[in-house]
């Protein structure tokens, strides 16, 4: 046998290992989808009054958060491929990851806190109103009305 030849049986050995490790079992995808629609069908379930009446808020949100990392890294695991790549994937993924926690740590206080110092007009054509506090009146929302010493403006007819 040649050097040539040897070479191309070699190569072919690897090529017949190397598609062996991209196969992978039906069953597993099978089980996957499975578990994806068990997840969403949890989400679902929040949605009920049921669920609403009887878990605080703060543990749906922490439920629905856990559900929603589950479902995504099931699907970048194995739909995407990721959990058979390289080790290389954990230098650009690694990174990225602290980033996005900082950005959200630098956040939470501007989110926060964005109406605390809002002016009056800020606060008329917000979104929503902020709770009223103890010993605060509604004098804040009235209509505004002309001073007594200024007449009133006229419309006119068009």
């Amino acid at each position: 046998m040649s050097t040539h030849d040897q070479a191309h049986a070699e190569h072919a050995f690897n090529a017949d290992s190397h598609e062996g490790e991209h196969q992978h079992d039906i069953r597993l995808f099978i089980g996957i989808f499975i578990a994806l629609c068990v997840l969403t069908t949890m989400s679902f379930l929040t949605y009920f009054p049921f669920w609403r009446t009887h878990v605080p808020v703060e543990v749906s949100r922490a439920f629905m958060m856990a559900v929603s990392c589950t479902k995504a890294m099931l699907v970048i695991m194995f739909f995407m491929h990721l959990k058979w790549e390289a080790n290389w994937k954990w230098v650009l993924t690694v990174p990225a990851s602290i980033m996005s926690a900082l950005l959200i740590l630098a956040l939470i206080p501007d989110v926060g806190l964005r109406m605390r110092h809002a002016s009056h007009q800020r606060m008329i054509h917000a979104a929503e109103l902020p709770p009223k506090e103890a010993g605060e009146h509604n004098q804040d929302h009235k209509p505004a009305t002309p001073p007594a010493n200024e007449p009133a403006v006229k419309k006119s007819a068009a």
